[in-house]
């Protein structure tokens, strides 16, 4: 009776917690998301060409569009772009694209244009890297890189 008594206590405690660390998770290091471009003759502005919303945050994917064909996509984080880079990329964050296969992060291109697109999040302890990439001729291309 008594061996039956401890034995259920210690699979209660190790239910409860294991419950506690299924309620704390944490967001994944390395994640890719795919959109696609905005349809053509749109009116003119931003126009939203695709966003994921999940509990670490909302991703959008936004294009420029002038006289109805997009002109430059850009991704904002929670409402907002994404802060400019001041400092290096993180080396992560290369070996984060490759392993999406993606393309190598280079200079970026005066606008981001292509026939699908990547939002690649590189997540490095408390920093979120956010990295935009266009398929074009059948290859990805690095378009530009910010941090929340």
């Amino acid at each position: 009776m008594r061996l039956a008594a401890v034995l259920t206590a210690v699979i209660i405690v190790a239910a409860a917690g294991s419950a506690a660390a299924a309620g704390k998770k944490e967001p994944p290091g390395c994640a890719a998301l795919t959109f696609r471009p905005v349809p053509p003759d749109l009116s003119d502005g931003e126009e939203d060409a695709g966003f994921y919303k999940s509990r670490f945050g909302r991703s959008a994917l936004k294009a420029e569009v002038t006289n109805g064909k997009p002109r430059n996509y850009f991704v904002e984080i929670d409402g907002s772009p994404p802060a400019a880079l001041t400092g290096a990329l993180p080396p992560g964050s290369a070996q984060c694209a490759k392993a999406k296969r993606l393309g190598a992060i280079g200079k970026p291109p005066t606008a981001c244009m292509g026939d699908r697109f990547a939002v690649l999040v590189d997540h490095i302890g408390e920093e979120r890297y956010v990295l935009l990439f266009a398929h074009s001729r059948g290859d990805w291309r690095f378009c530009s890189v910010g941090s929340t």
